[in-house]
């Protein structure tokens, strides 16, 4: 069982792609560093948007299912585009 928050990731603009390590994402993390060396760091300012995002879809695809939320799971969904597996109760 994992957590994935959604919307903007306020973690990933102040602390880079320490939080992606925090979560075990190692891909996650490694592309976010690549691209901080690139951009001398500025890509913290994009990947504050797109992070949480791109940490669900790959749970998604790991076989993870939703199983709740804090929020409407249907608005959620609406918003980020995504169909979420969901679990059966």
């Amino acid at each position: 069982m994992r957590e994935a928050p959604v919307g903007i990731s306020w973690t990933t603009l102040f602390f880079g792609f320490i939080p992606a390590l925090l979560r075990s994402d190692w891909v996650g993390a490694v592309i976010q560093l690549v691209i901080a060396f690139i951009t001398f760091g500025l890509s913290g300012l994009i990947f504050m948007f797109l992070y949480n995002k791109m940490y669900l879809k790959r749970l998604l695809n790991e076989g993870f299912e939703v199983t709740g939320g804090t929020g409407d799971v249907d608005y959620i969904q609406q918003r980020l585009g995504l169909q979420l597996q969901r679990a059966v109760a």
